[in-house]
């Protein structure tokens, strides 16, 4: 766990120059060069096996390290920057996410001594090849660590960028939509490491836990989640055994609410882009009977995708397609377009989306939206509906999608999704106070957005779609 430096706070340091690198700062810098160079996202190499192999303290510190110089990406390069002699230099990739590791240490984590973020960045930078820059590295972190701490106002738009580490672009696009109260919220909020939520099907579940030293907290909106307060739920035997699964509220709830959609159940559903079948195995769990189309376009995440849904057997049906070019129209009674998108509602999940993301990339991710939406609504019968969701908190992935799409489909419109979250109240899958909240929420056209932060959830948007004729 992360906590920052007061300013005018000094940290002894001990004597003794560390000699070798330590296997959590190895495991680090490794995961850094492989975000920073576009291989991989922190996420799943965080997950990946050298990061299992760790000690769990190890563990954490790296998890803490990754995620902690990905977050502050922004400002330790403006502070590092007018350190170097040459500030417009361009620094090799390891050098970089060497700086940025013992900057990080330096202004954000109490408990490391300064002598040590130093030492091993400086080593970390020797062994990779970078011996005449490690010199470099060891003056700009002894300036670095010499300097009173910078305190960042967060007035306007560009301050609150800079002082939350955000891009420029994205925080004045925000402030914008949204005004500078909730702007400034959701920049801090994105700082943060975010909720730790399962799902659970029984609460016995929650009661094994507890006996393995677990702490929960109920989720805010649904009965069937849980917010970890303490304790290592991957290594439960309730994980072991597939009884709970790791997955954010507002993820839960955009299955329910799709689940929700018909009564009776659904007996034929597309889902357009499953992966990694979270919310396919939700579909399955609310309509039983029903038969489900799992369409995913990435061949990387296919494989594992078939090997999470097998458990269901025949009641699915795995394509490895893109969803644009699904071809059975009028089978279905229900869709869930949960769309590739932009993901800026989970940057605290993500940080590095706001390193990667730019704003023409907003235009190509709408067209892609738009062909998904438009194929599922062909694929519906008449009466059927469309679940269309983002985890993003840009209009033009979200409700002007939607609203392009119905522009030049006659017979579709789109439903408030009330009706929705008064039936899974009536069913106790949603806390009454939970559901009160929802319907509040409700935007005018009768989509939901959920806020990052202001649900205990990544940020999400959620719309309704049904088919006339």
């Amino acid at each position: 766990m992360t906590a920052t430096r007061q300013p005018g706070t000094k940290k002894s340091a001990p004597r003794n120059r560390l000699a070798a690198i330590s296997l959590a700062r190895k495991a680090a810098f490794n995961i850094l060069i492989a975000v920073e160079r576009g291989h991989s996202h922190s996420d799943d190499l965080l997950r990946g096996k050298a990061v299992d192999a760790l000690s769990a303290p190890d563990r954490n510190l790296a998890t803490a390290l990754v995620l902690g110089v990905l977050r502050w990406q922004i400002q330790l390069d403006h502070l590092l920057l007018p350190l170097l002699k040459h500030p417009n230099a361009r620094l090799d990739p390891e050098v970089l996410i060497a700086l940025r590791l013992g900057a990080f240490q330096l202004r954000h984590l109490d408990r490391i001594p300064d002598r040590a973020a130093i030492d091993e960045s400086v080593e970390l930078a020797k062994q990779a090849g970078h011996r005449f820059a490690s010199g470099m590295v060891n003056a700009v972190l002894r300036k670095l660590a010499s300097t009173p701490l910078e305190d960042f106002p967060e007035q306007s738009a560009g301050q609150i960028a800079l002082a939350q580490a955000h891009p420029d672009w994205m925080v004045e696009r925000w402030a914008g939509f949204y005004g500078m109260d909730t702007t400034r919220a959701l920049c801090r909020h994105g700082q943060l490491q975010p909720a730790f939520t399962i799902r659970v099907h029984d609460l016995a579940i929650v009661q094994d836990l507890a006996a393995e030293g677990i702490q929960l907290q109920p989720g805010n909106l649904l009965t069937s989640a849980f917010t970890v307060i303490s304790g290592d739920v991957t290594e439960s035997a309730a994980f072991r055994e597939g009884r709970l699964r790791i997955q954010d509220e507002g993820s839960q709830l955009i299955a329910e609410l799709a689940a929700a959609c018909s009564d009776p159940p659904a007996r034929l559903i597309l889902d357009c882009c499953a992966a990694p079948g979270n919310k396919t195995l939700i579909l399955a769990q609310r309509n039983l009977q029903a038969r489900i189309l799992v369409c995913e376009s990435s061949a990387q995440r296919f494989t594992p995708l078939q090997q999470r849904l097998a458990p269901l057997g025949e009641r699915i049906e795995c394509r490895l397609t893109d969803a644009g070019a699904i071809r059975e129209d009028s089978a279905f009674e229900l869709a869930l377009a949960d769309v590739p998108c932009s993901g800026t509602g989970t940057l605290g999940r993500n940080p590095e989306i706001r390193q990667r993301l730019r704003l023409e990339d907003l235009a190509r991710q709408t067209e892609r939206q738009r062909s998904i939406l438009e194929a599922a609504l062909r694929a519906l019968r008449p009466g059927g509906r469309v679940v269309y969701s983002t985890c993003s908190m840009e209009p033009e992935e979200n409700q002007r999608v939607v609203s392009a799409v119905i522009a030049e489909a006659p017979t579709a419109r789109q439903v408030s999704l009330e009706f929705n979250i008064d039936s899974l109240a009536a069913k106790n899958i949603l806390i009454p106070s939970g559901a009160a909240r929802l319907k509040a929420a409700l935007r005018p056209e009768g989509a939901l957005r959920l806020l990052p932060g202001t649900f205990h959830t990544d940020g999400f948007f959620i719309a309704l779609v049904e088919k006339t004729a």
